[in-house]
C-alpha cells in the first residue's frame, strides 16, 4: 500500500469540495482548483476528510494513488492558505521593481528583463533584492519562481544572481595567483 496514498486529506473549514466520476472541484476563499481523476482511482468523502483508493495493485495504478493524494493536498491547501516562494537577488545593481501586475528585472543585462504574471499569480517586491511569488496553484508558483530564478541563475564565484531564500550556494575559491617565479 503507498504510505502518502493511504494517508486522509484533512478538509479545513471553508473549503468545498465537490466529487464527480473523473473530476474533484475544490472551492476554498482563495479560488477554485480542479484535478481530473484517472479511471483506477477513486475518491470518497469520510468524516470530514478525502480518502484516494486504487483498484489494483499495478506499477502505474499505484504511482497513480500517491501522485492524485499529492495533488489533491495541494489543491485543498492551495485554496485555504496558499503557495509563496521567495527570490533573493544578490548583486550590485540588481534589482527587481513592479510594473503594474508583471515584474522587471535588472540583473547585469543591457536591458531590463520583464516578466509576465500568468492567471492566478502575483508578484511582491517588499525590497528591491526580493521577490515573493504567490498564487493557489502550487505548481504554477514554482514553476514561475524557476522562470525568474532562470534569467540569472547564482554563479558560484561571487554568488551574484538570483536565488531562493533558502538556496544554499556553494562558492568557489577562483583563481589562485602565482606564488613564485
Amino acid at each position: 500500500m503507498s504510505r502518502i496514498g493511504k494517508k486522509p486529506i484533512a478538509i479545513p473549514n471553508g473549503v468545498d469540495i465537490k466529487l464527480n466520476s473523473d473530476e474533484v472541484t475544490v472551492k476554498g476563499p482563495r479560488g477554485e482548483l480542479r484535478q481530473t481523476i484517472p479511471g483506477p482511482i477513486t475518491i470518497e468523502r469520510q468524516n470530514g476528510e478525502l480518502l484516494v483508493h486504487r483498484a489494483s495493485d499495478e506499477g502505474n495504478v499505484r504511482a497513480l494513488h500517491g501522485l492524485i493524494r499529492s495533488l489533491l493536498a495541494n489543491n485543498v491547501t492551495g485554496v485555504s492558505d496558499g503557495f509563496t516562494k521567495t527570490l533573493v537577488i544578490t548583486g550590485v545593481g540588481y534589482r527587481a521593481a513592479k510594473d503594474g501586475q508583471n515584474l522587471r528585472l535588472n540583473v547585469g543585462y543591457s536591458h531590463p528583463v520583464d516578466i509576465a504574471a500568468p492567471a492566478g499569480i502575483t508578484f511582491e517586491v517588499p525590497a528591491p533584492t526580493r521577490v515573493i511569488v504567490s498564487g493557489i496553484d502550487k505548481q504554477a508558483v514554482g514553476e514561475i519562481a524557476a522562470k525568474i530564478r532562470s534569467v540569472r541563475p547564482p554563479e558560484p564565484y561571487l554568488g551574484k544572481g538570483i536565488r531562493y531564500e533558502n538556496e544554499v550556494v556553494r562558492r568557489k575559491a577562483g583563481k589562485a595567483g602565482k606564488v613564485g617565479k
